[in-house]
This record gives structure tokens, C-alpha cells and sequence, in this order.
């Protein structure tokens, strides 16, 4: 039987900082029980929360990780895979090893929570995944292309996945913030600086910062909702690609001429 809010057993990756420890407060506060995972061998978790180590791109580790879900909870009511990394940069400027660390995070560590505790939840006959992409699993900005990419494949997972499980009794919810306060531009890769730049100043004078973020991820999973847009900037976003998309087009092809303009200021003679 599924259960409500104050008594369900939830699992969070990347819950050391950032959004995630937002997540771990706001669930363990109102008593569900809560395993936060991150990389670190230690950390400080909120009182009444366990912490066990995950690299989320280790199969093994994952395995562990639901070998100590069935011990410690007892089965999982809530998965929500929130660790992964930001990048950012101009297609030429991002090499192979760039692509393939974007990649292994973003997509397939979520894809090894998804298929590690698909079977758990399917036997249960209740559960709910909750994969957070972002609003670039949507709207696809210039020079943002394999962190684009890897937030849209986590956008296509949610989506199938929620046809698949969805019969089992287990609901999916994908979350597309737009920037928000927090400490996931220390994870830009630095393959771009210039890009890196925008980025970190985006994040930073962000109106709305984690915690905010966090009440209203927790409002949208409770209420069961596929899509969770929890900041106007990304709901602004969102529609006016869906509405007027030719307006989207144009704004979209402006953020390129300023990085064209910004790369040419880069290569003239000083």
C-alpha cells in the first residue's frame, strides 16, 4: 500500500548539498524516513537521516545501496535521482572526455537508479521515481550542449519510464528547474571559460535559491504530477517554446550571436 506523507521511506542522491540536503530537510522534517547518498565516505545528515556512500555511475555501489534500502527501510517509497554535474561550452571546445563525463553522470547514473529499483518498486506494487533533469531538458540554449543533451535524455527516461511502471502501480515525476541558487556551478568542468563565466553568474543571481526549489518539488511529487516546473523563469520557458515558437526561435539565436560577438572579442588582436 502506498503511503502518504510523514511515513514514507525515501532515497536521494547527491544529498550532501545543494538541492538534495534541501530535499533530505524538507522530508526528514515532516518524518519520513530518509537514506542520503552522496560521495563522500561521511557526512552530516538532518537528525533521524541514514548516509551511506554512492558513486552513482558504479553498478556495484547501487547494488549496496539497495542491499542497505532493504535492511535499514524495510522497501522504498520514494527514489529521487538528484545528483549530477553542470557543464557548459561551445561544441568545439568540449572534447571527447568532456561528452563521455557529462554523459556517465547526468544520464546513465540516473538510468542505474532507475533499473536498480525498478524491481524492488514493481514487487511492492507502489512507489515513485523522481529523476531531476532541468529546464535544459526542454529549452535548449546555445553553447550548453551536452549538458542540453544529457538533461533531455533524462526528460525522454522519466517520460517512458512513467508508461512503463505506471502499470505496476509506480508513479514517475521529472523536475526542470531554471537556474536556482546552489553550489552546482563548482562541478563545471572548466573546458570553457568563458562559458563557465555565464554559467556561474547565472546560478548565482538566481531569484530563487535550493530550499525553495525543494518545497516545491515536494508539493509537486505529492500531488502525483509528471512535470515539475518549480520557478516561473523555467515555466516562461517552457510555454513560449510550446506557444510561440518563433519568438523562443529568436531569442534563442540571440544568446548565440552574443557568444558569436563574445568569441570574436576573444580572437581579436589585443
Amino acid at each position: 500500500m502506498s503511503r502518504g506523507p510523514g511515513g514514507r521511506r525515501v532515497l536521494i542522491t547527491g544529498g550532501a548539498s545543494g538541492l538534495g540536503a534541501a530535499l533530505a530537510s524538507r522530508y526528514a522534517e515532516r518524518g519520513d524516513r530518509v537514506l542520503v547518498t552522496d560521495l563522500a565516505a561521511e557526512a552530516e545528515v538532518p537528525a533521524g537521516a541514514l548516509y551511506q556512500r554512492l558513486d552513482i555511475t558504479s553498478p556495484s555501489e547501487w547494488a549496496g545501496t539497495l542491499e542497505r534500502v532493504r535492511l535499514d527501510l524495510g522497501g522504498l517509497d520514494v527514489l529521487i535521482n538528484n545528483a549530477g554535474i553542470a557543464a557548459g561550452g561551445r561544441v568545439d571546445r568540449l572534447d571527447d572526455a568532456h561528452w563521455r563525463r557529462v554523459l556517465n553522470v547526468n544520464v546513465l547514473g540516473t538510468v542505474n537508479g532507475c533499473r536498480t529499483f525498478a524491481p524492488l518498486l514493481k514487487a511492492q506494487g507502489h512507489g515513485h521515481v523522481v529523476n531531476v533533469a532541468s529546464l535544459a531538458g526542454l529549452v535548449h540554449p546555445a553553447a550548453m550542449s551536452s549538458y542540453d543533451a544529457s538533461k533531455a535524455a533524462v526528460v525522454a527516461l522519466s517520460e517512458s519510464l512513467r508508461h512503463e511502471l505506471g502499470p505496476w502501480g509506480v508513479d514517475v515525476t521529472v523536475v526542470c528547474p531554471s537556474f536556482f541558487r546552489t553550489n552546482l556551478a563548482s562541478s563545471l568542468g572548466g573546458e570553457d571559460p568563458l562559458m563557465d563565466e555565464v554559467a556561474a553568474k547565472l546560478i548565482s543571481r538566481a531569484p530563487l535559491g535550493a530550499e525553495e526549489i525543494a518545497a516545491r518539488i515536494l508539493k509537486g511529487v505529492d500531488a502525483r504530477r509528471f512535470l515539475v516546473l518549480p520557478d516561473r523563469s523555467a515555466r516562461l520557458a517552457y510555454w513560449t517554446k510550446r506557444l510561440a515558437r518563433p519568438l523562443y526561435d529568436r531569442r534563442m539565436l540571440a544568446s548565440g550571436a552574443k557568444i558569436r560577438r563574445a568569441e570574436l572579442r576573444e580572437k581579436a588582436p589585443v
